[in-house]
């Protein structure tokens, strides 16, 4: 029987999939393997019926340069009963599939080497490779290299912030923009930045002081008095959902905001539009000091992660799909596709990025001190300073509370 690999996506979708798959399949198409690919993620593998679909050169072919991805996505993730009595061993025996290679994140990377395990321990042996991904940039990779899908979704991201900031500008008004991102601020910063917005808003920032929902509004609010007092009378607030994420719950019951709850009693934030809740409670505060200015709310999250991926993901996650089969071949297990700065393809494994104590891949934060940020920060953005503080009067009794370095203790 010709030798196979499988190929499942888990996770949500980042520009860049598609290229990942088809670029695997068409190599190892060339070496001769069958190329199996998995639909719904992890839960092909516990079901005696798995939805597959056989992935030749003209599949493969007609998927690359697509967003989104072929084979259907899930974050199904299985229990320990679900390997004792549900794994469908006989997907990998009747098929003779050699390597399971798997597209997410960082949990799909370790149910990965779970997978394999199990699988060693039932007398197959099986290589797992995993390629990582996601929009949000924030694994740890080395060199400060970029997760695919990132650079894609930026790039989809500021056309709408471009857009929104035009119409801003055009009709003289303020916007606040939400952008996905729920560890780290990396989308929200990018596309802030590259759209000169005058106010941008990530957890990083509070490196010095607790996230409040009071100062998330004064940062917003501070922009928009500093804008007054230069003329300007439009601009756009972008706020990073990591923000949001990171509230306290006495925080989330204190804005006012209705909300669904888990069975643990949680509220349940994914149903929420971030930029609608926000923009609603700076309306309030803009009320309550006066000041005539109306904020519509804009969201950036699912509209870029099926974007179809820019030229440097294209190119990128070719290399990725590539080097899937450089490190097969090499006889790497375990381990996920790395490329440094010199192109050059390397195994990275969980092991290297792992917190010793807690065995979970820490996220790779903005470097809110670094010179590019700090520039970012200190000669494009707007806010109330203390040379600001007397004619600030003009609109708030208290202009100190609306200073930047104030608010975030620096």
């Amino acid at each position: 029987m010709k030798e196979a690999i499988a190929i499942l996506t888990g996770g949500g979708p980042a520009p860049g999939m598609n290229t990942v798959v088809g670029s695997v399949a068409k190599v190892f198409l060339s070496k001769g393997y069958r190329v199996i690919g998995l639909h719904q993620g992890y839960s092909s593998l516990f079901t005696p019926t798995p939805e597959t679909t056989d992935i030749d050169f003209g599949l493969a072919d007609a998927m690359f340069n697509r967003g989104g991805s072929t084979l259907i996505m899930s974050r199904y993730k299985p229990t320990d009963e679900d390997f004792q009595k549900r794994f469908n061993l006989k997907l990998f025996t009747e098929n003779n599939v050699k390597l399971l290679v798997t597209v997410g994140g960082d949990d799909t990377a370790s149910t990965a080497n779970r997978v394999a395990k199990f699988l060693q321990d039932q007398k197959y042996p099986i290589a797992n490779i995993h390629v990582p991904k996601t929009i949000d940039n924030d694994l740890p990779l080395p060199d400060n290299t970029p997760t695919f899908g990132y650079e894609s979704a930026k790039q989809g991201g500021a056309a709408i912030g471009r857009v929104v900031y035009e119409d801003a500008r055009t009709s003289r008004n303020w916007f606040v923009v939400a952008a996905m991102g729920r560890s780290a601020g990396h989308l929200a910063f990018g596309i802030g930045a590259a759209c000169h917005y005058p106010m941008i808003i990530i957890p990083e920032m509070f490196n010095k002081s607790t996230i409040t929902i009071e100062k998330i509004v004064n940062l917003a609010v501070s922009s928009m008095i500093k804008r007054k007092l230069l003329g300007i009378d439009y601009g756009a607030i972008m706020i990073s959902e990591g923000v949001f994420h990171k509230l306290s719950d006495e925080e989330i019951e204190k804005s006012g905001i209705q909300f669904t709850y888990d069975s643990h009693g949680h509220p349940e934030l994914g149903k929420v539009s971030k930029s609608t809740m926000f923009n609603e409670l700076i309306d309030v505060k803009l009320k309550k000091i006066g000041l005539n200015i109306k904020g519509r709310p804009v969201e950036i999250g699912y509209e870029v992660r099926c974007d179809t991926p820019i030229a440097y993901d294209l190119q990128y996650c070719t290399s990725l799909g590539l080097g899937v089969y450089k490190l097969f071949a090499s006889n790497h297990t375990g381990c996920m596709v790395y490329i440094d700065a010199k192109g050059n393809i390397n195994p990275l494994f969980l092991k290297d990025l792992q917190d010793p104590q807690t065995g979970k891949i820490p996220p790779r934060l903005v470097d809110i001190q670094s010179e590019s940020i700090q520039a970012t920060l200190l000669n494009m953005m707007h806010f109330i300073t203390p040379d600001d503080y007397e004619a600030a009067k003009k609109y708030v009794s208290d202009p100190e509370a609306y200073d930047l370095y104030k608010i975030l203790k620096w």
